[in-house]
C-alpha cells in the first residue's frame, strides 16, 4: 500500500521558562496546508516542542510516510541518535541516571510514531524556513493571545 506522504513542520515558544507556552504545526500534503495551535499556561520550551509534533501526529487519521521538520535538536537528536532506546532501556533514566525529564510526552509521541514512517529532520531556527518560521509565529500569536 502507498503511503501518502506529509511534510509537517512545527515549533514550540515559551515566554520564559518555565512560563506561557505555544505550540504550532503546519501539516502538507501534495497542495493541501492545514495550521494548527495551541496553548498552555505553565509550562518550558521543550514541552512545547514535544507538544507540537504530538498534536500533528494527532492530527493524521491514517498511517503515512512523514518529513517531520524541527529546530528543535532536543526532539530530532532524541529519535535519530537512539536517546529514546536508550532511554526505554535504562528504565526512563537518562545517562546520568536521573529521570528523563517530559517521559510523559515521550511516551505519547513514541506511541503516535508507530504506524507512521517518519524522516525527523532538524532546520535552523528563525533563519530561511518559510514553513518554521510560520510556526513560530502561530506559537507566539497563541502566547500572545492567552496573556493573563
Amino acid at each position: 500500500m502507498q503511503l501518502t506522504t506529509v511534510d509537517i513542520y512545527t515549533d514550540g515558544a515559551c515566554s520564559g521558562n518555565p512560563g506561557p507556552g505555544g505550540w504550532a504545526a503546519i501539516l502538507k500534503v501534495g497542495q493541501h496546508e492545514k495550521e494548527i495551535s495551541g496553548f498552555v499556561n505553565n509550562t518550558t520550551n521543550n514541552r512545547m516542542e514535544l507538544t507540537a509534533a504530538i498534536e500533528a501526529l494527532k492530527a493524521l487519521n491514517r498511517p503515512c510516510q512523514i518529513n517531520l521538520y524541527s529546530d528543535s535538536a532536543y526532539l530530532v537528536k532524541a529519535f535519530n541518535e537512539n536517546w529514546i532506546e536508550n532511554w526505554q532501556k535504562n528504565n526512563w533514566k537518562n545517562s546520568a541516571k536521573q529521570p528523563v525529564a517530559n517521559s510523559d510526552l515521550w511516551q505519547e509521541l513514541i506511541s503516535l510514531t508507530e504506524p507512521h514512517q517518519i524522516n525527523w529532520i532538524w532546520v535552523k531556527g528563525h533563519a530561511d524556513n518559510e514553513y518554521n518560521n510560520r510556526c513560530d509565529q502561530l506559537a507566539v500569536a497563541e502566547i500572545e493571545r492567552n496573556r493573563e
